[in-house]
């Protein structure tokens, strides 16, 4: 089992094109014995102490194997898509439990 808790922060103003991206890409995790176990999207008012900003959403993924998880990463729908993450996101911090 793979579980990755990814921190998202969007590019301002880049929020509807982030959501585009999520909605073609989401879909395809079962397909590789993923599950998506957590999606939250926060404030910046709901911050309460930190040295980090509030990310946009943060995520909780889990897949059965690396192969799995590996092969949603190279799926062709999500890589064909990529330019709408990388137009929409300043940057993400990943956290992989194996």
């Amino acid at each position: 089992m793979v579980t990755i808790t990814q921190y998202v922060y969007i590019r301002e103003g880049k929020e509807e094109i982030f959501q585009q991206f999520e909605s073609l890409v989401l879909p395809l995790i079962p397909q590789y014995n993923g599950k998506l176990l957590l999606r939250l999207r926060l404030s910046p008012e709901q911050l309460i102490e930190g040295e980090l900003e509030a990310p946009y959403e943060v995520h909780l993924v889990s897949f059965e194997s690396e192969a799995d998880l590996a092969a949603y990463m190279s799926d062709q729908t999500r890589e064909q898509n990529l330019y709408l993450k990388e137009e929409s996101v300043l940057k993400v911090i990943n956290v992989k439990q194996s």
